[in-house]
């Protein structure tokens, strides 16, 4: 997904313009550069975690396992 479909996407679901959205995105980004600068973490819940280090990697959220119960 490119980032202006995602801005597009964030202002239909949030009932803001779209130059709020793009707004929000951008203090987003800015969060998470800004904590991976200062060697921290930026975790987004429900998502995953950006670790900070060289490596461009992304841990992502692992979904809830649905329980196996016997029957």
């Amino acid at each position: 997904m490119k980032q202006s479909a995602l801005i597009r996407r964030l202002a239909r679901a949030t009932g803001v313009t779209t130059a709020a959205a793009a707004d929000q995105f951008d203090h987003l980004v800015a969060q998470i550069v800004g904590r991976l600068r200062r060697g921290q973490a930026a975790k987004i819940p429900g998502l995953g975690a950006f670790p900070p280090g060289d490596r461009r990697h992304f841990d992502f959220a692992k979904p809830a396992k649905a329980s196996k119960v016997p029957q």
